[in-house]
């Protein structure tokens, strides 16, 4: 591996034991790193894969215990610190202080701090029965109460609310969706494919009510009632509240560093302080191919920013970022998004539109600027190659189901017509 003349931190400690802290971790020892790893989590559990907590494990298809990263962290010589959080970094002094009042050496400090599900601010959210879904122990506490017949309330409509709203019809739950924005899922799919994924869950029999905020949760002992605007109250045995997230920036601003919408990094996940590192959820980043900034909350981007920022302790070439992809499980669809999903481009549909099982390419120029897809992921990674290969494409040949979209994403051979 190609290095710098950067030198190496004797010891490093990541702050998050989650999937991009573990990550940085396993990461550091891959590539060589022999100096001392401390991984810190304030949750008891080692780190862990989430996205199945609003879907498998909330379900029951899953347990927890099939979600945490198969790794020996002790045969890795990392020492894993659970149940702990850390009040302070101190990069002046090359330390991080624990809620114990423990001070540890840290010759550079990985924030992997992710975020917390932002609140109402309304009246009742603090009533028994009101979820969010973050953790291993709320998805458990959320799945107690998902029986059949359950009146279920849930509040947004982004990718945690619909895959909740999902899991819970399959349940037998009576599910009805508040969404405050006129258009469901548009900052992830946009004005086409927001509303068209959320048609699936009208069809199957969500009450889903765009446009609209909640007022306050009134109840006893535990949450009965949702009041709307206008007055309007729906009956409510469950909540799930899935507004997005605040990230966690608290110990970056503590150590001065910049945290307007997420903790600043460049391409190297690195912040201004150049021993503090920061990954996940909570960053604010080049985008990709450094077109603007972004803040990214994906499994993906948890691995391969991860990647990176072992490379840049260890003073490596940057390992190459992929075009951006998410997904997302509904009922019995897998819903694929890769690149960027602008409704003024050209949309160019591969297979059965109405039968839930297609493709629709967003092509601009000849060039395909991203894709969405339902239950064809292979057509997804072909058109991944396209878009990071910048290759010019004929949209018949998009559209044609006997095309292989791998052979279109294949550079041409010198001397071929």
């Amino acid at each position: 591996m190609a290095s710098t003349n950067i030198p190496t931190p004797p010891s490093v400690v990541v702050v998050g034991a989650n999937l991009a802290g573990g990550t940085v971790a396993r990461s550091l020892r891959t590539r060589g790193y022999e100096g001392h790893i401390t991984l810190i989590g304030a949750e008891e559990t080692p780190p862990y894969e989430r996205p199945a907590l609003s879907k498998q494990v909330l379900s029951g298809a899953q347990e927890p215990g099939e979600l945490v990263l198969p790794v020996d962290w002790a045969d890795l010589s990392v020492d894993l610190v659970l149940g702990t959080r850390v009040d302070e970094i101190r990069p002046a002094e090359s330390t991080v202080v624990l809620s114990t009042g423990t001070q540890l050496a840290a010759g550079a400090v990985v924030l992997c701090t992710g975020g917390r599900g932002r609140r109402l601010g309304v009246e009742g959210e603090h009533l028994e029965g009101i979820h969010a879904v973050r953790t291993i122990e709320d998805s458990l506490a959320l799945r107690s109460e998902l029986v059949a017949g359950a009146r279920v309330v849930v509040v947004g409509a982004g990718f945690i609310g619909a895959e909740v709203a999902a899991t819970a019809m399959g349940l037998g739950c009576e599910v009805t969706v508040f969404e405050h924005a006129p258009i469901p899922l548009a900052r992830s799919l946009g004005p086409v494919w927001g509303p068209f994924v959320l048609q699936e869950h009208t069809r199957r029999g969500a009450h889903l009510r765009l446009g609209t905020g909640v007022h306050r949760f009134l109840g006893d002992d535990r949450v009965r009632e949702v009041e709307i605007g206008g007055g309007d109250r729906i009956p409510a045995d469950v909540v799930v509240v899935g507004v997005g997230i605040e990230p966690a920036t608290e110990l970056a601003e503590g150590a001065g560093l910049a945290v307007a919408g997420g903790i600043h990094v460049d391409r190297r996940a690195a912040t201004a302080n150049p021993g503090v590192f920061a990954v996940g959820d909570a960053t604010l980043q080049p985008g990709w191919r450094n077109r603007g900034v972004t803040r990214l909350e994906s499994f993906q981007n948890a691995q391969e920013q991860a990647d990176v920022a072992a490379a840049a302790i260890l003073g490596q070439e940057l390992p190459a970022r992929d075009v951006p992809w998410f997904w997302s499980d509904q009922f019995e669809h897998n819903i694929q998004i890769a690149g960027t999903l602008d409704a003024s481009d050209d949309i160019v549909v591969r297979g059965d539109r109405d039968g839930r099982e297609f493709s629709a390419f967003h092509v601009r120029d000849g060039l395909v600027r991203g894709v969405f897809a339902i239950n064809r992921g292979r057509d997804v990674r072909a058109a991944m190659r396209l878009i990071s290969g910048d290759v010019v494409v004929d949209s018949e040949a998009l559209a044609d189901p006997d095309t292989d979209l791998r052979r279109l994403a294949r550079p041409a051979r010198a001397g071929s017509s």
